[in-house]
This record gives structure tokens, C-alpha cells and sequence, in this order.
């Protein structure tokens, strides 16, 4: 319970990932505000688990893309419980495409939903946490997106790229604050989104072909949220932990990678 006591926004929480690091948020003992773009069954579901557990959850609607709803949301989660200690910002929109045919809108779209999402949030949060005296954490959901150039993701990876950087250069400012500011790179993981990107058929077989032997889940990203959102990270600020099961490292050699031709 190392985060007893302790107040969190999560943006994106509904499913998938931003779902794991509510639920390993709450299940570390803070309370939790979930944010998305609707109060649809999936987001009512995990404010039900958290609450299951013991924990506050409120569930606050609003588009994270546009700076009005985003000013909303935060001001909504502050008011529900007096103050935010953490941010974990995991908005996203992804959309693959051969890079010489990929829709210029669509690109913006991207860029939009992912870069532009953590921007807004993350400086009305820190402006709220500055505003209060100072001290809290912030964490952004990248992905390792950011150092492998995969094909056919040309907005998605420079979305992803651009985040991490944006991650550093907040960390940097806010020091005098002591808010830390790191950044989780997540693998391949079994999520919604990602069975109805490649289908299920593909995702149960590519697990054992991954160096870990399986895809990561959204529990595994939200271990890692809540490390970061702890005391024991106190001095880890500025960074990017990557949670792939070692996936960056596939073709480097190791057991489960495909070896460099003699």
C-alpha cells in the first residue's frame, strides 16, 4: 500500500492500459479518477474494481484531444478529491498506413490524440501540483514505438518519439518542483485495441514467438506506473523505463531472438 493516502487521474482508463495502471493504482492504495471520453460500460466496469477494492474511483468524461474538455476533466478531478498527487497520461490514436499514401489529416489526427493529449494535461496537472506547493509524479505511456521505426506507423512513431522527448524537457523544468516526470515504453500487449488491430487469431500466436514467450499486459505497464508513482522512485526523474519483455532486444542474440547470420 505504498500509495495509501494518495490521489490519481489517469486519462484513456477505460481498457487496455490505461485500465491496468488504474487498477494497480487503486490496488496500491490510491484513489483514482478515470478518464474517458464516454461513461460507457468498460470505464463504469473498472470504477466498479476499484471501488471493489476499497478505493475511491470517480468516473470523469471528456475528450483529452481538445484543451477545453482537457481544462474540464482536470478541474473535475480536482475538485473530486481535493487535490491530485499522480498523473499517468495514456491517451492515444493509431492509425497504420503505407507512408507514401497515408492521409495528411489522418497524420495530424495522430500526432493530435497522442502528443497533443499529454501536452494539455500534463501542464494543467503540474500547473495544479506547482500551484499547491510543489511534489508529485507524473507519468506518460509511451511506447517502443519511440526507438524502433516500425513499418507502416510513420505518425504513430513520431507521435511516440515526440512524447518521450516532450517528457524529458518537462522533467527538466519542473526540478525545482521536485515533480517527477518519467516515461514507461511499452512492448507488444494484450489489449482490446490491439485484437482489433491484428485479430485474436494473430495475437495468441504471436506470444510465443516473442522473446518473453507471451505479450505483455496491462497489469505489467501498471506495476510499472505504480513503481514510478512511488516513494521508492523518489529519485528517478526525467527517464524511460521500458516494459517490453524484451522485445527491443529481439535479434540481439539472446534466447528467443533471432540470431545475427555467421
Amino acid at each position: 500500500m505504498k500509495l495509501l493516502g494518495k490521489t490519481a487521474l489517469v486519462t484513456g482508463a477505460a481498457r487496455g492500459i490505461g485500465k491496468g495502471c488504474s487498477l494497480e493504482l487503486a490496488r496500491a492504495g490510491a484513489n483514482v479518477a478515470i478518464n474517458d471520453l464516454t461513461a460507457s460500460p468498460e470505464a463504469e466496469a473498472t470504477v466498479a474494481e476499484i471501488r471493489a477494492m476499497g478505493r475511491q474511483a470517480v468516473l470523469i468524461e471528456g475528450d483529452v484531444f481538445e484543451r477545453p474538455s482537457c481544462e474540464s476533466v482536470a478541474a473535475r478531478a480536482i475538485e473530486a478529491f481535493g487535490r491530485l498527487d499522480l498523473f499517468v497520461s495514456n491517451p492515444a490514436y493509431s492509425r497504420r498506413g503505407d507512408f507514401l499514401d497515408y492521409d495528411p489529416d489522418l497524420f495530424e489526427r495522430v500526432l493530435k490524440g497522442t502528443l497533443f493529449g499529454g501536452f494539455h494535461m500534463g501542464q494543467l496537472v503540474a500547473r495544479h501540483m506547482v500551484a499547491r506547493g510543489g511534489r508529485g509524479k507524473i507519468v506518460f505511456v509511451s511506447s517502443v514505438h519511440a526507438r524502433i521505426p516500425f513499418a507502416r506507423s510513420v505518425a504513430y512513431n513520431a507521435a511516440k518519439i515526440g512524447l518521450t522527448h516532450m517528457a524529458r524537457t518537462i522533467a527538466a523544468e519542473l526540478l525545482p518542483h521536485r515533480i517527477n516526470v518519467n516515461v514507461i515504453e511499452p512492448g507488444w500487449i494484450d489489449t482490446p485495441g490491439e485484437h482489433a488491430t491484428f485479430g485474436s487469431e494473430t495475437i495468441s500466436q504471436a506470444g510465443p514467438s516473442l522473446p518473453w514467450g507471451r505479450l505483455g499486459l496491462p497489469e505489467d505497464i501498471g506495476r510499472a506506473a505504480a513503481f514510478l508513482c512511488s516513494d521508492d522512485a523518489d529519485y528517478i526523474t526525467g527517464t524511460e523505463l521500458v516494459v517490453d519483455g524484451g522485445l527491443c532486444l529481439r535479434g540481439a542474440g539472446g534466447a528467443g531472438a533471432t540470431e545475427k547470420p555467421k
